[in-house]
C-alpha cells in the first residue's frame, strides 16, 4: 500500500530545526547551488513566483533580493519554520508574503503564478505526493510558466552511486536517487521536463530539473 499524507519536518525531526540552516550551509554549498537555481528559474519584474516548500526562507529571501520588483511569496506546511522565515524576512527587509500549505494541496487559485521553484522538498515526499505535488505546480502555474527544481537525483559517479545507495533510505528519498523524478513530472502533466545539470554535495547528487507548463492546454 503506498503511503500518503505524510509530514517530514526538516532534518526529519522538529529537535533539529535549529540545525538545518548551518547544515545546508556548511555541508551542502547551500549559497552556491541555491544562486544557480534563481540563475535558471530568470525571474523577471513583475512575475508572481511561489517558493515551494520554503523552509526557513534562505532561497525566498535570496529569490526577493535579486529580482526586488518581483512578487515573491513562499509556502510551507511547518509553522515554525515559517516563524524562521520570516524574521530573515524582516531581517533582511524584504517584503515577502508567508502562507501555511501543504506541497500537495496549495491554497492558490489555478494560474496564480508565473515560476514556482522548490529547493531540497521533493525528497520528502512520498512517491503517491509527489506526483501529486507536481499536479498542484501545474495547477497553479499560468500557461508557460516554468517549475525549476533542486533536489537529489540519480548519481552521475562511482563516488556519488554510493552515496545514493546510502542515502536512499533516507526520509522518502529513494524515488529521487532511483532517477524516477522526471517521469512523475511526465505522469503529472508536464510535457516538458528535463534533468538540466548536477552538482556534487556532501550528501549526495543534486540535480536541477526543469519543466515548463504548456502555453495552449486543451481543457483548461
Amino acid at each position: 500500500m503506498v503511503k500518503e499524507n505524510k509530514y517530514i519536518p526538516a532534518l526529519s525531526f522538529r529537535w533539529l530545526t535549529p540545525l538545518y540552516d548551518p547544515l545546508l550551509k556548511w555541508g551542502m554549498r547551500e549559497e552556491n547551488f541555491k544562486r544557480r537555481l534563481i540563475e535558471r528559474a530568470g525571474v523577471q519584474p513583475g512575475q508572481h513566483v511561489l517558493d515551494l516548500g520554503c523552509g526557513t526562507g534562505t532561497l525566498t529571501v535570496m529569490l526577493k533580493q535579486s529580482a526586488p520588483e518581483a512578487h515573491i511569496t513562499g509556502v510551507d506546511g511547518d509553522e515554525e519554520v515559517l516563524a524562521i522565515a520570516k524574521t530573515k524576512a524582516e531581517q533582511a527587509r524584504v517584503d515577502i508574503k508567508w502562507d501555511y500549505g501543504l506541497a500537495y494541496n496549495l491554497p492558490y487559485p489555478d494560474r496564480s503564478f508565473d515560476v514556482v521553484v522548490s529547493s531540497l522538498v521533493i525528497h520528502h515526499l512520498t512517491s503517491a505526493d509527489k506526483v501529486r505535488a507536481f499536479q498542484e505546480v501545474r495547477r497553479v502555474l499560468r500557461p508557460a510558466g516554468g517549475f525549476y527544481i533542486l533536489d537529489f537525483g540519480r548519481p552521475f559517479s562511482l563516488l556519488t552511486k554510493i552515496q545514493g545507495a546510502v542515502m536512499k533510505n533516507l526520509e522518502e528519498a529513494a524515488d529521487n536517487f532511483g532517477g524516477r523524478i522526471l517521469p512523475m513530472l511526465k505522469e503529472a502533466g508536464f510535457d516538458s521536463a528535463s534533468e538540466a545539470e548536477h552538482m556534487y554535495t556532501l550528501f549526495g547528487p543534486v540535480w536541477f530539473y526543469e519543466s515548463i507548463k504548456a502555453k495552449k492546454i486543451e481543457g483548461e
